[in-house]
């Protein structure tokens, strides 16, 4: 070779290296359609984490930048100690998140975890990272949010924070609902901290509403036999559980739609070219208690097996706002972090504390878990991915497919404790059968042997195996409203699994009926649509029906009573005239819809009949489990009365007729603007379930309905329809701010654009590519 050539060859080399490092490591494209739909699309994982991201921070940059405040235990140090945030779907103060936060996420185990995942999601993870923090480098800061944009706690973001994020997501239904228990646990000997209030049960979802419908429709039933979707899922309106509506796309590895929740890459909910899939919260439990008999000379030390063990114990400081730094002590067991609940039994003593262990605490294989129902191309794929990996931490999975099959399973991270388990470890005290109305379950820590049973194959040691869980695979449909298992079809009632997955042969809830019964009313032609089939129009039509199914069951008879005697005492003892609300109510339509007149007057008068000891006439029939109970017992007539009173007086106060129209009580809130929102409270059995609390003279939603989609596919790949009720954004200059607010108002929905076609079919699209 020539001293030329061989010249001109190194400097190739060199040219080439260059060029190769110069190359943008992450590279996405952001097309936006219509309501500010994000279609993120780029060659691999990083890119599509990169994008994700940093739409998001176009759409809710201070949501996240708040939230990692709180998973590092920092919102003391900014807003003050007493200040309130959400934490497992709660308010609790400051403090008590900081120090929760701070003694119970162990970043080092949840690297180690996050090591051993798939390279695809560790590369969305770290893209997800950049993406962010290109956002927040690159805009003006005046360009920021007004909320955060001067605020000292708006920095870029870290790997440790998505750790962090994704942690809290996890032990909402478990860990994070013992916030304060845990926080309050300590030895008699240590006084201060042993007072911490530690009230009431701990807070499960179904406690305070929190829940979803899910639908899946199969061959056997619907107008063009493939699978037809229903996700309904009724989460906060606030927080980062916040649903995000998103498109993401590899060409050839990954094509998928839905929504994430706020700061997780991926999708959360949503569908692909093959299958459709949505969540509702399961009724496992997802911990155990474990009573631990104590050294009578030393309450930290604990015996297990006769061996004597000594608790773990930390120092956690919390830096406070225009205030001295503080410090408590954290302890652990060997089965997780001390709790304390003296209202059911479970003080700390000098002979007996208590430990709670989570199934779901360090589980990062949801990314990989969530990220193969998106590549996933038939329900069996789901179910067997699911059941792999057992990353989903507490919820259903409803899912239907190009081909007509559909999907339930109750495949989560739980304990594998069996019925018998449960029985022989029993704890010496005795308290468990005092916490079972709960279904707390706690065990004898004293005993190894009473310790998770460790199950061959699954991912972490302790949980139960996929395949011993509840599923079914049909070709009719499948449903579920949060209650278990049992009745996932009503046509086919479930066998009993062990109890800590959900109980069987029990009163339903009334969504769960209602839900039941359009469905059973569809498919016999009934309910006064055309036909027999289903197909998204008419699932539609099930939803916004917005049918209050407990004023169905309770209305005829509660005006018989009125019609008796229509007066009643108040609960602070005045005696109300009930004439007015009676008429009121016999004019109502029974419907949650924005026209309706009275719907309001019926919930308040609800919120207190639903709790009145021997309500129903009819009992409870397992044999008949969608009708009953039913029919106002008439030894109930004062406490009904009482309870219509009650509403009367309040609604007075407000200022608020008693026939208003609903869109008039409950709104949205947007700027200026009031929307109003259809939909009502799911304890009525309303299936387009709204929480909403008194603001002034309106009821303001704080949770419900959030996502909804309908999807189903034809040739050309799937047809979804979706609605995202309280918009994309938190911004209120954003124009995506209040948008499908007012369309959902309307009953109105978006036909998502899926195809590279109907994506640039968009009049509004707008492009931009973004790499480094």
């Amino acid at each position: 070779m020539s001293a030329k050539l061989s010249a001109l060859l190194s400097a190739a080399v060199v040219f080439l290296a260059g060029a190769a490092q110069a190359a943008p490591h992450y590279k996405a494209q952001i097309s936006r359609t219509a309501y500010g739909i994000p279609h993120i699309s780029a060659a691999d994982y990083g890119g599509i984490g990169y994008g994700q991201a940093y739409a998001f921070a176009q759409d809710n940059l201070c949501l996240l930048a708040d939230k990692v405040v709180t998973v590092n235990g920092e919102r003391s140090k900014y807003f003050g100690p007493d200040g309130v945030t959400t934490v497992a779907f709660a308010e609790t103060k400051n403090l008590e998140a900081d120090f929760f936060f701070r003694a119970n996420l162990d970043v080092a185990a949840l690297k180690t975890n996050f090591g051993k995942l798939s390279a695809d999601y560790r590369n969305l993870v770290l893209g997800y990272v950049a993406g962010y923090n290109r956002f927040l480098r690159e805009t003006p800061k005046a360009s920021l949010p007004a909320a955060c944009r001067d605020a000292p706690w708006l920095r870029p973001i870290t790997l440790d924070d998505m750790l962090r994020l994704n942690e809290e997501r996890m032990i909402q239904a478990s860990g994070g609902a013992w916030l304060r228990q845990i926080n309050a646990a300590a030895p008699p000997t240590l006084k201060a901290q042993a007072s911490l209030d530690a009230p009431g049960l701990p807070i499960e979802p179904e406690q305070f509403g929190l829940g979803s419908n899910g639908w899946a429709f199969g061959r056997d039933v619907t107008a063009n036999g493939s699978g037809v979707l229903l996700g309904n899922p009724h989460f906060p309106w606030e927080t980062t559980n916040r649903f995000y509506q998103v498109h993401l796309t590899i060409p050839g590895k990954l094509d998928t739609m839905g929504v994430t929740i706020g700061g997780a890459p991926g999708m959360s909910i949503g569908f692909n070219k093959d299958v459709a899939w949505t969540h509702t919260v399961s009724t496992d439990r997802h911990f155990t208690v474990f009573e631990l008999s104590l050294d009578p000379a030393d309450p930290t030390a604990y015996f297990v097996d006769g061996k004597r063990l000594t608790l773990a114990t930390k120092a956690v400081t919390v830096e406070v706002k225009d205030g001295a730094p503080q410090t408590r002590m954290a302890y652990a067991s060997i089965y997780g972090p001390m709790v304390v609940m003296p209202q059911v039994g479970m003080a700390w003593t000098a002979k007996t504390a208590y430990a709670l262990r989570d199934a779901n605490k360090n589980n990062v294989r949801s990314g990989d878990t969530w990220l193969g129902i998106a590549r996933a191309g038939s329900v069996e794929e789901i179910k067997a991915g699911i059941s792999k990996t057992l990353g989903i931490p507490w919820v259903n999975t409803i899912a239907s497919d190009r081909k007509g099959d559909v999907l339930y399973a109750d495949i989560t991270a739980t304990p594998n404790v069996i019925a018998d388990l449960a029985k022989t470890c029993a704890p010496p005290s005795g308290v468990g059968p005092m916490a079972a109305r709960a279904r707390i379950y706690v065990l004898d820590g004293a005993r190894g042997a009473c310790n998770w049973q460790v199950a061959a194959g699954t991912p972490a040691p302790g949980l139960m195996p996929g395949e011993a869980m509840p599923a079914m695979i049909r070709t009719d449909y499948v449903a579920n409203s949060n209650d278990s298992y049992w009745l996932a079809n009503g046509r086919a009632p479930m066998a009993a699994f062990p109890p800590i997955v959900g109980p069987t042969a029990n009163v339903q809830n009334l969504r769960t009926r209602s839900g039941l019964m359009e469905i059973e009313a569809r498919l016999a032609g009934t309910d006064g649509l055309p036909g027999k089939s289903v197909d998204p129009a008419a699932v539609w039509a099930m939803l916004y029906a917005n049918r209050n199914l407990a004023a169905d069951l309770a209305i005829p008879d509660l005006l018989k009573m009125c019609a008796e005697a229509p007066s009643g005492t108040s609960t602070a003892g005045k005696d109300v005239s009930l004439v007015d609300a009676c008429t009121v109510l016999s004019q109502w339509d029974r419907r949650m819809n924005v026209d309706s007149r009275g719907a309001h007057l019926f919930v308040e008068f609800w919120r207190k009949a639903e709790r009145i000891p021997d309500l129903w006439a009819t009992s409870f029939d397992a044999t008949d489990p969608v009708h009953t109970p039913r029919g106002l017992n008439g030894i109930a007539a004062p406490k009904l009365k009482t309870a219509l009173a009650d509403a009367v007086e309040l609604l007075a106060a407000k200022g608020v007729a008693l026939d208003a129209p609903w869109g008039e009580v409950q709104y949205a809130v947007r700027g200026d603007q009031k929307i109003p929102v259809h939909g009502g409270e799911g304890g009525d059995g309303v299936l387009n379930a709204q929480q909403s609390a008194w603001v002034g003279s309106g009821l303001v939603p704080f949770h419900g309905s959030s996502y909804i989609q309908v999807v189903t596919f034809d040739a050309k790949g799937p047809v979804a329809d979706a609605i995202l009720t309280y918009d994309q954004s938190t911004d209120p200059a954003s124009p995506h701010y209040a948008d499908q607010s007012r369309l959902h108002s309307k009953k109105g929905w978006v036909r998502l654009p899926f195809s590279a076609a109907e994506i640039a079919a968009d009049k509004g699209l707008r492009v931009t590519t973004i790499s480094e």
